[in-house]
């Protein structure tokens, strides 16, 4: 599309203001359906992230035969098959496969945590570096909280976070529809 100088880029979205709140409503009813089944939305989570890994292990596997040098072809091909193992792994195993999703996201939740504690000192005299304090604190206690209640938190957690999302970005969503509406 050509602008023209007089014309408003942004005149287009605003026409289109219904489509965002409509996405916004369906994205917050799906958030809702996922909150009311917090470990079907868990087997979901972690369905979609082995269906990812099955496909990024079968594109990994082809490259690894586009390789011309054998140990390189090896290396590739051997990396591939462990990510099929574990997109597999999902599928067969779904409660096995929340339990060590939601123990990778508790620890890196902590470091992360760790991290903006660190990043907020590192600044500490600039105004605001309070904010960066609290949201690390808030970061690693979220990871602390996550890791206390393993393994038993796994089978809905997942589920909560994809709920909570889905719940945020159709409020963002609809926000923003009315928004350009105005």
């Amino acid at each position: 599309m050509v602008l023209s100088p007089g014309m408003n880029p942004l005149s287009e979205v605003r026409a289109k203001w219904g489509w965002f709140v409509a996405l916004g409503v369906v994205l917050l009813v799906f958030g809702g359906i996922a909150a009311a089944n917090l470990f079907i939305a868990t087997v979901a989570s972690v369905y979609y992230v082995g269906m990812l890994m099955i496909v990024g292990g079968a594109v990994h596997l082809a490259h690894a035969f586009q390789v011309k040098a054998w140990r390189e072809t090896i290396a590739w091909a051997l990396s591939a098959l462990l990510y099929l193992a574990a997109g597999v792994l999902a599928f067969v195993n779904p409660i096995l496969t929340s339990a060590v999703l939601t123990l990778l996201m508790a620890a890196a939740l902590l470091v992360a945590g760790l991290f903006r504690i660190f990043a907020a000192f590192r600044v500490r005299p600039e105004s605001g570096w309070g904010w960066l304090l609290a949201g690390g604190i808030v970061t690693a206690l979220a990871g602390i909280v996550f890791f206390l209640g393993w393994p038993v938190n796994s089978l809905w957690l997942l589920g909560l976070f994809l709920a909570f999302d889905l719940a945020m970005q159709g409020w963002a969503l609809i926000a923003f529809g009315l928004a350009l509406r105005k």
